[in-house]
């Protein structure tokens, strides 16, 4: 009897051992989406970009013309915080920066691995919205991940993108929302001159 419960007892750790693996890469803890990372500066987009009115391009001038969305430099913080809170405790690693040259070496929220390539410019020329894979960034008072961005997640908008396609003048649009007048994802599919699925999910799309 002692045996046979111990053999139970093993089989059924070693299911639930298999399971917690399999189940473990698909759970936000593993990906990180919603799990703000610890900066330097405790930045809220939440204020800055609901709260104040900034748009994405202010911060992230390049995100339109390169594959990489850019950070601020110090000097575009200090536009503004060089008369709001200019003294204020929370910002004097901004000052430090400053002062010294020194970039904030802000931690990467959304990193992809080096095998992988993303171009902003073309995501958003063909009328994907940073919410698409950043999520409501204007409601975040801390900076998480809004998305796995895992390579599945990828490629099932790849397949077919129609139902993320925007207007291009609602982009950058975080509370956008469709109205009867919004021109259909297939009116825009063909607008854009997007590629078709075939073309979207071929391997060197993303691995070059």
């Amino acid at each position: 009897m002692v045996a046979r419960l111990v053999l139970i007892a093993a089989l059924g750790g070693v299911v639930i051992l298999v399971t917690i693996a399999w189940i473990e890469p698909y759970t936000a803890w593993s990906s990180g989406v919603g799990f703000p990372l610890r900066q330097p500066v405790p930045f809220s987009h939440q204020h800055h970009v609901a709260g104040l009115g900034l748009d994405c391009r202010f911060c992230h001038s390049a995100v339109e013309q390169s594959a990489d969305a850019g950070m601020p430099p110090t000097h575009t913080c200090m536009t503004c915080h060089s008369q709001v809170w200019a003294n204020a405790a929370v910002l004097a690693p901004v000052r430090d920066s400053l002062a010294s040259g020194t970039p904030l070496r802000w931690a990467r929220v959304n990193k992809l691995p080096d095998y992988a390539y993303f171009d902003h410019s073309i995501h958003i020329a063909k009328g994907i919205s940073c919410v698409t894979c950043h999520g409501r960034v204007d409601e975040m008072p801390l900076m998480a991940k809004g998305a796995s961005l895992r390579m599945a997640w990828c490629i099932d908008c790849h397949r077919d993108p129609r139902p993320n396609l925007r207007p291009k003048q609602a982009v950058f649009d975080m509370a956008w929302v469709p109205s009867p007048a919004t021109p259909s994802g297939a009116v825009l599919f063909n607008r854009y001159h997007i590629h078709s699925a075939a073309d979207l999910t071929d391997c060197s799309v993303c691995h070059r």
